[in-house]
C-alpha cells in the first residue's frame, strides 16, 4: 500500500484580512512560525512518500502557482501539482487528485489534508494517518475527529458510534456557542477536514452519489506528461460546485472516523494565532500592553501602549485593529469592503509584461544599444569580430572562432533587412572578407580556431563550424554582398560534407563527441536559408537528408524528444551522454521543423515540432521562469543553470508554433513565447551587453559578454517582427530597426 498525501490549498482565509487575500491566502503566510503552513503541512506528510514511494499531490487554483513553487522550492521537496482553472469546492479538488492517483497507482491511498492547518506533533499526525490509511485499504472513507478542547463555535462536529476507529453516526455544522458545550459533553469530536480514502473508493462512491462531479473530473485530468505542474482542462469548470460533506461524506455508508488527540488548530482567525504564541511578526513595541498580537509588514513599525487583548495587523496598503474576542467577526469587514474599498479586498498584482509592449522595447534596445556597441567596440577596422567584450566595454584578446566570425556575419546582414541605419553593410562585407582570408582552407573548408594575432591553431574543419560558414554566406548574399564567389564557397563546403555522409545521412562530427545531432541542427539551418534565396536543388534535397535523419534516429520514436549524443552505430551513446536531453535545442529543432513543415505543407513534421516543443517545455523552471540547460530522458533536470541561449529558442518556437495553430492552442503558444521574452530580459543589460550563465540562486556568472549569443538574440527578434507580420500580435507597432 502507498499513501499518496494529497494538500488542498482552497480557501481565502478571509477572517484572516489584511494578511490574508485571495492572490497570498493565509496557507502561504508564517502564522506560527518562521514556515508558512503551506511548508508545515508539506513537512509533515513527506515522510509517507520518503517511506511509501507514493508521491506528493498538491491541487489548489491557478493564481497560487507561483506561491507553491517557491515554497516547494525553499523546503526542499517536490510535488506534483494539479492547477484548477477555477475553483469548484473540496469535492471536485479530492476528485481530480483521485483520479491522477488511480492512473498513476491503482491501489493507491489518498490521504487529503488541508493546507493551513497548524499541527505540531508531527508523529502523532503520521501516526494517525498510517491507522487510518490501513482501513481505506479495506475500503473505507476515514475521516480524522479531533477531540476537542474547547466548546468552540468555528468548527463542525462528528457524532461517532464509538471510540478510536469507529463508523460515523452523523456529521454536524457549526453550532453556536451553547450547543457546542453540549456537544462536548456528549463526547462529539471536531471535524478536522482530513480525509484518507483509497483513490478508486472515493471515486466510485462519487460515481454514485455525484456522479457530475466524477465524470467532469475525468474529463478534466491532463495527458501524462513529464511536467510536475499540470493544469486541469477547461472541463473541470463543469464539475458541480459541492463540498465533500456534502457530496460524500453525508451519504455514503463507507465513513469511518478516527479520534485524534494531537493540537490541532486551522488557525482561522487572529485569535486563533495569538493562543498559538508564535503569532508575532515584524517589528513592534509594547508598553503596558498585554495579550495582544502584532504583526507587521517590512518596512512597517507597531507601536501599543496601554492596550489589552488586541490584534493589530499592519500590510503596506491596510491597517486592522481589533479586539481578539471579536476575532471571527473580521469577515464583517471584509463584507463592508467589497463596497466602501473594494481595491483592498486583495493585494496590487504586478502585471507581466506583455509580448506587444517587451517587443517594442526588443527592438529599441537592439537599434539603439546592442548593434552600435558590437558594431565598434565588438569590429576592428579590418573586419575581425570580437569574440567578447568585457562588462565595461573594454577589449578582451583571446582566441578566434570561425563560428563567432560566421554569426557575427548573419547578425548585422539580418539587422541590414530588418532596416537598421547603422553601419550593417560595412560589418556584413568586412567580416566576409575576414571570413574568407583567415579561416577558409585552400581545399575550401573552414578551420576552427585562430590564435588572438590571426595564426591558425586549430585547421580540423568541424561540421558545426562548415554549416555556420554556408549559412553565413546564404544571409550575407541575402543581404546584397557584393562578393560573387558566395554560393560557389558554400557548395564547395557543403559538396564535401555530403561525400562523408554515413548510409544513414549522418556526418561524423570532430572532437570528443563525433555522433551528434547538433551539428546537424545547423546544417538544416544552413540549407533552409540558401533554399529560401533561391540556391540550387541541391539544398532542397540536403535539407530533406537531414530531417530523416532527424525524425529517424535523433528523435526517439516512441517518446518524441531529441537526444544529443550518440554510438558509432547511431544508437543513443550509452551512460549519461546518451541520457542528455537540451531543452533548448528542443525548441530550436521544433523551430526548424516548423519552418520544413510549413515549406514542405507537411503536416506530420508540424506534429513533430509540437512534441519537441512540448518536451522543451519541462525543461523551464516553474520556479525561476527559465529554461534550464539539461535534463534527463526521463524529464528530470540535470542542470538547473540556464544559460541565455535556449530562452531565445523557447521564443522562436512559440512564436512560429502560434502562426500553425488556432484559438486557445494559439494563445498557449503566444502566452508561452510572452514567457520567454520575459525569461530573455533577465540576461539582456542595459548597456547592450549580456549576461550568459544564470545560476540556480538566480545569480549571474562574472564574465565578458559572449558574442556567440548576439546569432541567437537576432534570430529570436527576426522571428519575433516575422511573427507580429503576420497579423497574430495586435499593436505591435514598427518593428524594423
Amino acid at each position: 500500500m502507498r499513501v499518496y498525501p494529497v494538500i488542498m490549498c482552497g480557501g481565502s482565509g478571509t477572517r484572516l484580512w489584511p494578511a490574508s487575500r485571495p492572490s497570498r491566502p493565509k496557507q502561504f503566510i508564517p502564522l506560527a512560525g518562521n514556515r508558512s503552513l503551506f511548508q508545515e503541512t508539506v513537512l509533515r506528510v513527506a515522510p509517507f512518500v520518503e517511506k511509501d514511494g507514493g508521491q506528493l499531490i498538491v491541487v489548489a487554483g491557478v493564481g497560487h502557482r507561483r506561491w507553491i513553487i517557491e515554497q516547494l522550492a525553499e523546503v526542499g521537496v517536490s510535488a506534483h501539482v494539479l492547477l484548477e482553472p477555477e475553483a469548484r469546492d473540496s469535492a471536485a479538488a479530492m476528485a481530480a487528485a483521485a483520479a491522477w492517483t488511480e492512473r498513476e497507482d491503482p491501489e493507491g491511498v489518498n490521504a487529503f489534508v488541508a493546507s493551513d492547518h497548524h499541527i505540531p506533533d508531527h508523529d502523532a499526525f503520521q501516526q494517525a494517518i498510517r491507522t487510518a490509511a490501513a482501513s481505506a485499504a479495506e475500503g473505507r472513507v476515514v475521516t480524522l475527529g479531533v477531540t476537542p478542547t474547547a466548546a468552540s463555535s468555528a468548527y463542525g462536529y462528528i457524532k461517532s458510534t464509538g471510540r478510536g476507529l469507529s463508523d460515523v453516526d452523523r456529521f454536524i455544522e457549526k453550532p453556536d456557542a451553547i450547543t457546542a458545550a453540549e456537544y462536548i459533553k456528549a463526547g462529539y469530536l471536531w471535524n478536522s477536514g482530513n480525509f484518507v480514502v483509497s483513490a478508486a473508493t472515493l471515486l466510485s462512491e462519487l460515481r454514485i452519489y455525484a456522479p457530475a462531479v466524477e465524470t467532469a473530473v475525468r474529463g478534466a485530468l491532463p495527458d501524462q506528461s513529464r511536467s510536475e505542474v499540470e493544469l486541469l482542462t477547461d472541463a473541470f469548470r463543469h464539475a458541480p460546485k459541492i463540498s465533500i460533506d456534502y457530496a460524500l461524506m453525508e451519504k455514503t455508508r463507507l465513513a469511518s472516523v478516527l479520534e485524534v488527540h494531537f493540537d490541532w488548530s486551522d488557525l482561522g482567525a487572529w485569535d486563533a494565532i495569538a493562543a498559538s504564541g508564535e503569532g508575532d511578526t515584524g517589528l513592534h513595541i509594547f508598553e503596558d500592553a498585554e495579550g495582544c498580537l502584532a504583526r507587521a509588514a517590512d518596512g512597517i513599525m507597531v507601536a501599543a501602549l496601554g492596550v489589552r487583548n488586541l490584534a493589530i495587523i499592519a500590510e503596506p496598503d491596510a491597517v486592522l485593529v481589533c479586539d481578539l474576542s471579536r476575532a471571527q467577526d473580521v469577515k464583517q469587514v471584509v463584507e463592508r469592503l467589497k463596497i466602501a474599498s473594494p481595491q483592498h479586498l486583495d493585494f496590487t498584482r504586478p502585471v507581466p509584461e506583455t509580448l506587444q509592449a517587451g517587443g517594442l522595447r526588443f527592438a529599441d534596445w537592439l537599434r539603439l544599444k546592442a548593434l552600435p556597441i558590437w558594431a565598434t567596440l565588438g569590429q576592428t577596422a579590418d573586419g575581425v569580430f570580437a569574440e567578447v567584450i568585457g562588462m565595461d566595454g573594454r577589449s578582451v584578446k583571446t582566441s578566434r572562432r570561425a563560428r563567432v566570425q560566421a554569426r557575427q556575419i548573419y547578425v548585422f546582414a539580418q539587422a541590414g533587412q530588418l532596416g537598421w541605419e547603422g553601419p550593417w553593410s560595412r560589418c556584413v562585407d568586412d567580416g566576409v572578407a575576414r571570413l574568407i582570408a583567415d579561416y577558409l582552407r585552400d581545399d575550401g573548408l573552414c578551420r576552427t580556431l585562430l590564435a588572438a594575432d590571426g595564426t591558425p591553431l586549430d585547421e580540423t574543419a568541424m561540421v558545426y563550424d562548415q554549416a555556420f560558414v554556408m549559412f553565413a554566406l546564404a544571409m550575407a548574399k541575402a543581404a546584397g554582398c557584393a562578393d560573387a564567389s558566395l554560393e560557389s564557397r558554400a557548395l564547395t563546403i557543403r559538396d564535401q560534407l555530403q561525400a562523408r555522409a554515413e548510409d544513414n545521412g549522418a556526418i561524423v562530427e570532430g572532437g570528443e563527441h563525433p555522433h551528434q545531432s547538433n551539428c546537424h541542427m545547423h546544417l538544416l539551418e544552413a540549407c533552409l536559408a540558401w533554399e529560401e534565396i533561391g540556391g540550387d536543388a541541391g539544398w532542397a534535397a540536403f535539407t530533406d537528408q537531414i530531417v530523416r535523419l532527424a525524425r529517424s534516429t535523433f528523435i526517439d520514436p516512441e517518446e518524441g524528444f531529441l537526444r544529443e549524443f550518440f554510438g558509432p552505430d547511431w544508437a543513443p551513446a550509452p551512460d549519461e551522454a546518451g541520457r542528455l536531453v537540451e531543452p533548448g535545442h528542443q525548441f530550436e529543432w521544433a523551430w526548424l521543423m516548423a519552418r520544413y513543415a510549413r515549406g514542405r505543407r507537411d503536416t506530420e513534421a508540424l506534429a513533430v515540432a509540437r512534441r519537441l516543443y512540448a518536451h522543451g517545455q519541462a525543461g523551464v523552471s516553474e520556479l525561476l521562469g527559465v529554461a534550464v540547460d539539461a535534463m534527463n530522458d526521463d524529464g528530470s533536470i540535470r542542470s538547473h543553470r540556464a544559460r541565455l541561449w535556449p530562452q531565445t529558442e523557447w521564443l522562436k518556437a512559440s512564436l512560429i508554433l502560434a502562426e500553425s495553430s488556432r484559438d486557445g492552442e494559439r494563445q498557449t503558444y503566444l502566452d508561452g513565447a510572452a514567457a520567454a521574452q520575459r525569461a530573455l530580459w533577465f540576461y539582456l543589460c542595459d548597456s547592450g551587453l549580456w549576461r550568459d550563465k544564470r545560476l540556480p540562486d538566480r545569480k549571474f556568472i562574472d564574465e565578458p559578454a559572449p558574442a556567440s549569443s548576439f546569432y541567437h538574440i537576432m534570430a529570436a527578434f527576426r522571428q519575433l517582427r516575422d511573427t507580429s507580420r503576420s497579423g497574430l500580435i495586435d499593436a505591435m507597432g514598427d518593428f524594423d530597426l
